[in-house]
Parts: structure tokens; sequence; C-alpha cells
């Protein structure tokens, strides 16, 4: 075999590992990604606060973990940079459904941004639930940066283990 054979056999075994690592991050991450709209529109007077939205990053990680036990289901949701009362929670259709609303931290009158990739305005995040709960006991907590929502499971979603009679 000559050696532009193995360069090119090479290449294409290169070229397959990246693109089956690139689909591995897109099934891992996509659901993670989170589009965020800014809150002006178009034709209107637009704050400085509002045009540094337009001009930030319209795409944002929002991670998140969901963990079953046998009573409860508890989701944690990366959200840094949010105030609580910006947060609205609710169970639709078997998904935990969180919008929000990140609005710009400080305003500054002098200088340029060069770089925008913090993202800003509104958004929503649907994470589908495993089980059914009862929406009535949930519990949220939002501290550094970090969303923790509590579900009790529905009582017919929780196991019971049936003991086998000899």
């Amino acid at each position: 075999m000559s050696t532009l054979q193995q360069l090119k056999q090479g290449l294409g075994r290169f070229w397959d590992s990246l693109s089956e690592g690139w689909q591995q991050l897109q099934q891992r991450a996509g659901h993670a990604l989170t589009r965020f709209q800014p809150g002006a529109k178009r034709g209107e007077l637009q704050t400085r606060e509002e045009q540094i939205e337009q001009q930030a990053s319209r795409w944002g990680l929002l991670a998140a973990e969901l963990q079953e036990d046998e009573d409860s289901i508890s989701v944690r949701l990366e959200a840094p940079g949010l105030d609580r009362e910006h947060l609205d929670i609710s169970v639709i259709d078997h998904h935990l459904v969180i919008r929000g609303e990140k609005h710009v931290q400080r305003e500054q009158t002098q200088g340029r941004y060069h770089i925008m990739e913090c993202a800003y305005g509104q958004f929503e995040r649907a994470l589908p639930l495993p089980a059914e709960v009862d929406d009535s006991g949930a519990r949220a907590r939002y501290r550094d940066g970090i969303l923790t929502v509590t579900l009790p499971k529905a009582p017919h979603s929780r196991s019971r283990r049936i003991e086998v009679q000899g």
C-alpha cells in the first residue's frame, strides 16, 4: 500500500471517529441547549440593556440532572444569573416545564462588548418525567445558580415490593 493510500485511509478513520464523537455530543447535550428569545420587538426604541440582549448569544446550555427513587423525582438544573422571581415551573403532559427570563445584570455606558457569549432573554426547557407525579406536593429551591425541584410520585406510580408466598 502506498503512502498516499495509507494517508487517505488514516484520514477516513479520523473523520469517522470525529463524526461519531460529534453525534454522541449532540445526543447527550442536544436537550440541554436552550434557545433564549430577546424581549424587544423590531421597530420599538430599545434601552441599552435591550440592545445588549439583542447582541448576546441566542443559545445557552442549561444542563440538568434527573434522579428518581421510590417516592420522588428530583431535578437539578444549572441556570446561573437568574432571579428566582423570573422562574416559572409547572408540570405539563408528563414533562417538567421550566420557563424563565435572564436579564442583563449591569448597564455599561462606556466601552464596547467584543465577545457576547452569555445568553439573555426568555427561555423554556421541558424535561420528560419517567413517572407520574403529584405536583401539588412539589418543592423548588434556587440557590447559587442551581434550581432544584423535588416532585413526589403519584401514589399509583410508586413501586411496591410484593412478597412471594410459599
